[in-house]
């Protein structure tokens, strides 16, 4: 129990997740759905409209409002009720993208290519995997691959510092390829476990910047013929159905092997996470609601169902 006058505990990372859900929840439009106390076909459509609104997409919203009626059509359902069941039919269709980001200590260093559109948080979200890897007892070195920016190499060397990884760089406007061939190289003498590349935000319909990360990847494996041994996307929450086009464009450039989904704090399209399931089935391996370090946290279905739909 609470003393008095003693300071609440901080709010949990499901907590956290839970408000900045807020939005997408309210997206949902479950407040109106839940008037009705029958899940007749009215509910059910009203059911699958409300999960298309809220990005889910027209695939996932049809199997999961049909998954919900199934065996209870035309029956009573409790707004609690409907909510919990929502948010199992969700978890599970998202359960097989639920995996734990993980580093193949055989590979010296384990390459982890990162890539993404402006904006997204590409490098915060780089400092905070790193942190999370130095705290596991790994070394790793960060290549900053983002010369276009003074600004993305400052940022990346002060997480660098903060999470006790060294930082590769050089001034900016320096060749991205060559740096990233020579980072490998420096993190391969000096023993490290692990190399985050970072790499220059880049929209999905810039050529000549696709084919940059092209070449990144082409040089790595000059270096080692399995580089990069992970390729992860990081998307912004924010920007709902155009995430899809994001995974297609850089999917096509580049072997994804994993997604990252931030900004889900405050966002209303938290739903396209599972429309992003249902379309590429890619792992989720981290999601993010805020600038914390520990506002990174690896995906959990069933939180993040709960969450999404206010669920208990």
């Amino acid at each position: 129990m609470r003393q008095f006058g003693e300071a609440p505990p901080p709010p949990t990372f499901f907590e956290r997740l839970k408000e900045g859900l807020a939005k997408s929840a309210d997206a949902l439009g479950l407040a109106e759905i839940l008037v009705k106390k029958k899940l007749d076909a009215e509910t059910v459509e009203m059911l699958e409209m409300a999960l298309i609104r809220a990005d889910l997409g027209v695939k996932a919203a049809q199997e999961i409002a049909g998954a919900v009626a199934k065996g209870r059509y035309d029956e009573e359902i409790s707004p609690p009720e409907l909510r919990k069941v929502l948010a199992g039919e969700i978890a599970r269709a998202l359960q097989p993208i639920e995996k734990p980001f993980l580093v193949d200590r055989t590979k010296g260093p384990f390459v982890v290519l990162v890539a993404g559109v402006n904006g997204t948080g590409k490098t915060t979200t780089i400092g905070k995997i790193a942190a999370k890897l130095v705290r596991d007892g790994l070394k790793v070195v960060l290549a900053a691959g983002d010369t276009f920016r003074a600004a993305a190499i400052e940022q990346l060397q002060i997480w660098g510092k903060r999470a006790g990884a060294e930082v590769f760089a050089r001034a900016p406007g320096a060749d991205a390829a060559g740096l990233v061939f020579d980072a490998f190289s420096r993190a391969r003498s000096s023993g490290a476990d692990v190399l985050i590349v970072d790499t220059a935000g880049r929209l999905q319909n810039k050529a000549g910047l696709m084919a940059e990360l092209e070449k990144i990847a082409r040089v790595l494996k000059k270096q080692d013929a399995d580089a990069p041994h992970a390729v992860l996307l990081v998307l912004d929450a924010t920007t709902g159905q155009n995430a899809v086009a994001q995974v297609e464009a850089f999917a096509a450039c580049v072997p994804l092997t994993g997604l990252i989904m931030t900004k889900l704090d405050g966002s209303a399209k938290g739903g396209i996470l599972v429309a992003l399931a249902a379309k590429f089935a890619l792992p989720v391996h981290f999601i993010g609601v805020g600038e914390k370090e520990d506002d990174l946290q690896p995906f959990a279905a069933e939180a993040f169902a709960k969450a999404l739909t206010g669920a208990k």
